[in-house]
């Protein structure tokens, strides 16, 4: 039930117009009101009212294993049976996912790098290793590309590109971007993406070569080579692109941008991160009561 929260919000909004958002009647509210609640369905209410924030926040993003670390750091105690009781009573649910193809094709007169990774995904410092791939998003005015460099350390998002064209230069600005934002000490930095042309051109590989940075790449057509990177594109698509039309490729890029800017590098919690964001974790990687599993 959402009545609580209408209580607490009757003086900023209309109680009807919130009655429908919420999916309850007005007429149940005002006979909630009338009626006096047991001391435990009051503090459900109230928790349900701050469950329903966190969930908002987060744009229907959080299910109930997130909502719970998203509370306990705001002070707030509870079990998760007890918010999944609640949520399923307020038919609250995170957005669920869906399949994506994969964007780059291999050109087989390039020469590839050996896999140095070999699924090991641990990293114990920033600009130890970056993994990079590219995914597309539909518009209504056709595909727009999107490239990215992801630092395993942190799972933080420190390169990225978006194009109407899957070219070479796409992925190089994502790369030049990452360079920028990190300036990854020489021969220290180990670069990981798939075979597809884009990462095997002369031009990128010589921008790696310039930067004294060591090149790893998946083997053919094997996506676990580049597991985190394909977990960040499908949370990307899981938790933005398939829950809104885009009108124009710019109306794609500005939310992407805000998705991974805004919302992921600074606010998602990842469970490999002990329930807090990469910002967060790069801030503060082991507090004393977490201890760090990076494969997860």
């Amino acid at each position: 039930m959402s009545y609580r929260f209408i209580a607490q919000h009757q003086r900023e909004y209309p109680v009807r117009v919130m009655c429908r958002v919420l999916g309850v009647s007005a007429s149940g509210y005002y006979r909630w009101r009338q009626c006096p609640q047991s001391p435990r369905a009051q503090r459900n209410q109230q928790l349900l009212g701050q469950i329903q924030q966190v969930h908002h926040q987060s744009r229907q993003r959080y299910g109930s294993p997130k909502i719970l670390h998203a509370l306990r750091q705001q002070g707030i105690r509870c079990g998760r049976n007890r918010i999944m009781r609640l949520m399923r009573q307020a038919g609250l649910a995170s957005k669920r996912s869906r399949g994506f193809k994969r964007t780059t094709q291999a050109n087989p007169q390039h020469r590839y790098a050996p896999n140095q990774l070999h699924q090991h995904f641990v990293a114990t410092q920033p600009n130890q290793v970056w993994l990079t791939d590219m995914t597309y998003v539909a518009t209504q005015e056709g595909w727009l590309y999107v490239a990215t460099v992801l630092d395993l350390y942190s799972r933080r998002i420190v390169g990225w590109a978006m194009a109407a064209q899957m070219t070479d230069d796409l992925t190089q600005q994502a790369l030049q971007m990452a360079l920028r934002q990190r300036k990854p000490q020489a021969y220290a930095l180990l670069h990981h993406s798939d075979r597809g042309s884009q990462y095997t051109s002369d031009d990128y590989q010589r921008l790696l070569a310039d930067h004294h940075i060591n090149v790893s790449m998946s083997a053919a057509g094997n996506c676990y080579d580049n597991a985190p990177m394909e977990s960040f594109f499908a949370q990307l698509k899981l938790e933005e692109v398939y829950h809104q039309p885009y009108p124009t490729r710019q109306a794609a890029i500005s939310a992407i941008f805000a998705y991974m800017e805004g919302f992921y590098n600074t606010q998602r919690l990842h469970s490999a991160l002990g329930y807090r964001s990469p910002v967060q974790f790069e801030a503060d990687p082991f507090p004393p009561t977490f201890a760090y599993s990076p494969v997860h």
